[in-house]
């Protein structure tokens, strides 16, 4: 046997290609809460059997990123209290996960990292490109989720934010939602930098509670509630 080989790298099998790029789609709002995602349909787009779009739905199912609508699935339009919820395990989650990476923030790499997130961040800001925001957002958490090395905690947090990624799309566009949010990341990436775990979990916490009443005022939410209470 020559010592030297090293074991192939298998390629992806088709249901988790299928499944990362739905999941991509949802993420970036390309699918909206409400349009039918049919096996069939979806087959043909993506040029592959049913068999992988069924195993990829499911899987999104189980995760509660879609669910089933007779013969179709579709991302579901959130309630009050599907926020609540959401939020209140993202208030849990995410905080917990920004003390794990405090103390690589004073790292002279990560400092900078972070920096040059910010930057384009803020760049996208004044240019008023709602696109390019929304990639500086999920860069980011990408970024500072990078640095967690307890891999189920980071799923955890990917998984719920992805709960509530698509609802960007309609806040993004608000310059005073962007301005609120670029505060907290600045205030976040201030307290990584200074390696401050407490001050960035503090931070995250602030970030999240803006993000919720944002979302809940752009979905309408509210007067939800009062028609319920009325």
């Amino acid at each position: 046997m020559v010592s030297s080989l090293k074991p192939l790298e298998r390629p992806l099998a088709l249901g988790d290609q299928v499944y990362r790029t739905l999941r991509s789609q949802l993420r970036n709002g390309k699918i909206l809460p409400g349009q039918p995602l049919q096996e069939v349909a979806l087959a043909a787009s993506l040029g592959v059997s049913r068999t992988p779009v069924r195993e990829a739905l499911t899987r999104l199912a189980s995760e509660g990123l879609v669910v089933s609508d007779g013969r179709s699935f579709v991302v579901p339009a959130l309630s009050l209290k599907d926020v609540d919820d959401i939020y209140e395990v993202r208030c849990l989650l995410e905080p917990a996960a920004l003390r794990h990476v405090a103390k690589f923030g004073t790292d002279p790499a990560v400092r900078a990292l972070l920096a040059k997130v910010v930057e384009a961040g803020v760049a996208a800001h004044k240019a008023n490109d709602n696109e390019a925001f929304m990639e500086f957002n999920a860069r980011f958490r990408s970024t500072w989720l990078s640095l967690v090395d307890n891999q189920r905690l980071v799923h955890a947090v990917e998984l719920y934010a992805d709960h509530v990624q698509h609802l960007r799309v309609l806040t993004l566009g608000d310059p005073k939602v962007r301005t609120v949010v670029l505060r907290g990341i600045k205030r976040i990436a201030a307290a990584l930098a200074a390696g401050d775990g407490d001050a960035a979990a503090a931070a995250m916490l602030d970030h999240l509670t803006e993000a919720k009443r944002c979302f809940i005022e752009a979905l309408g939410l509210n007067e939800e509630e009062a028609d319920n209470v009325g």
